[in-house]
């Protein structure tokens, strides 16, 4: 479809927007801070960014159903997304409907003139653009990728998190801890609240945030929890909260970024204040689809789209947590440009059976390809090859008995593939 052509719905922008940028992904903020001059778009919203390894997604979903229990018009926006792109900007609670994002779409084509935009880059100033005209009392925004050069960047956050840091886009943020942590904490604001949840941080955490002047607060030394079984508690400073809730959604890993998202939200609360009863209901409540996800049913389900070492290193402890299952099943497709040997070393004595499966496009390693790395990281894959996840996850169901487990994990493609097939059985 030519340029001069403008589509008219969103199916349309979106394979306009992807022919027209092939390189989906390009750091930096001068060209998207142009575009956003030009939309002249401002909202008076408390600003929220979250930055970090793993646990974004996880910490976003916590702090919008907490905002949304206490009565607050919220927006969202996240990515990758799952199902429809729809997920990617939320509204009170809701997927933003395609005519409002395809205008949303158009308002940013129209302000760019001749500037180049990524597809991330136009996806984040159209969600800008559906957020400034919803008169939002708070606005979430996860970082896609880094911080520092993200596009989510032009918009300065009333408070900063950052969930953890490990070795993942290297091509982009470094090969150390201490480069990754710097372009991470590019998203700290002078004289703002920036709350780290890893309690190891690398020291460029601490370092950016004295050059800015950020308020930083670290898990374990300025904010924590403890718990027992049916509850646990939040410290920080000078605030006790007890009696909580355990978050819904399940896994180890979820009370560090439970406890930094009430980290912020006591950081903000001259501006944002947020009662107990809502923050009990929100870990209550709080959803997030593939992260560590379990279905009902048997034999047990379980998604996540854990796909670096650490996360992966998580879910496997997740999956020890679970209680016995006789055979684990796990249908798996990755990207070509993830560290596959070194995330499933972390993983492979909970799997009993491997399904590898093609995941499409440039990066997706194929069945083969994944298959051959997997050999080389001491895996006895078999004769399993896929051609899909959808495919994998037949082929797992067929053979697990009622009491095994199949999990499917390693990328968003993988979990959503999947659930194509598990949707049509259901």
């Amino acid at each position: 479809m030519p340029d001069s052509v403008l589509p008219g719905d969103l199916a349309g922008w979106l394979a306009l927007i992807e022919a027209r940028h092939g390189q989906r992904i390009e750091l930096g903020l001068e060209r998207v801070a142009a575009v956003r001059d030009a939309m002249g778009l401002s909202s008076d919203a408390v600003v929220i960014t979250v930055a970090g390894t793993n646990g974004k997604g996880s910490s976003c979903a916590m702090l919008e159903a907490i905002c949304l229990a206490s009565g607050y018009r919220v927006g969202l926006y996240t990515s990758p997304h799952l199902m429809r792109y729809n997920e990617r900007v939320r509204i009170n609670g809701f997927d933003t409907d395609d005519a409002t994002l395809a205008a949303a779409f158009a308002q940013v084509e129209q302000a760019r003139g001749d500037i180049y935009l990524t597809y991330f880059e136009h996806g984040t100033l159209a969600a800008w653009a559906c957020f400034a005209d919803a008169a939002l009392d708070v606005i979430i925004l996860e970082v896609g990728l880094g911080g520092r050069l993200d596009a989510t960047n032009v918009f300065d956050s009333d408070c900063a998190i950052v969930t953890s840091i490990a070795m993942d886009h290297m091509e982009y943020l470094g090969d150390t801890l201490e480069a990754i942590g710097r372009e991470k904490a590019g998203v700290f604001r002078p004289g703002r609240p920036a709350i780290c949840a890893d309690p190891q941080p690398p020291t460029t955490i601490e370092a950016v945030a004295a050059e800015v002047g950020a308020q930083l607060q670290i898990s374990g030394r300025d904010f924590g929890f403890s718990g027992d079984r049916t509850q646990w508690r939040f410290w920080g400073p000078g605030v006790r909260r007890g009696g909580l809730a355990y978050p819904a959604l399940r896994g180890a890993n979820q009370l560090l970024n439970a406890s930094a998202v009430m980290a912020a939200l006591e950081a903000i609360r001259d501006r944002l204040p947020v009662p107990m009863q809502a923050i009990r209901e929100g870990m209550m409540l709080v959803d997030l689809p593939g992260r560590f996800q379990t279905l009902p049913g048997q034999p047990a389900v379980v998604l996540d789209v854990a796909h670096n070492p650490q996360a992966v290193g998580v879910l496997a402890e997740n999956l020890a947590n679970m209680g016995y299952y006789p055979e684990t099943w796990a249908v798996i497709g990755m990207m070509a440009d993830k560290a596959v040997e070194a995330s499933l070393a972390r993983i492979k004595h909970r799997v009993d059976h491997w399904l590898p499966a093609s995941l499409p496009g440039p990066r997706g390693l194929s069945a083969d390809d994944l298959a051959a790395r997997m050999t080389a990281a001491g895996i006895d894959v078999g004769d399993h090859r896929h051609a899909s996840p959808a495919d994998a996850y037949r082929a797992a169901r067929a053979a697990a008995q009622d009491g095994d487990r199949i999990i499917v994990f390693g990328s968003f493609l993988t979990v959503a593939d999947a659930l194509v097939a598990i949707r049509a059985e259901r």
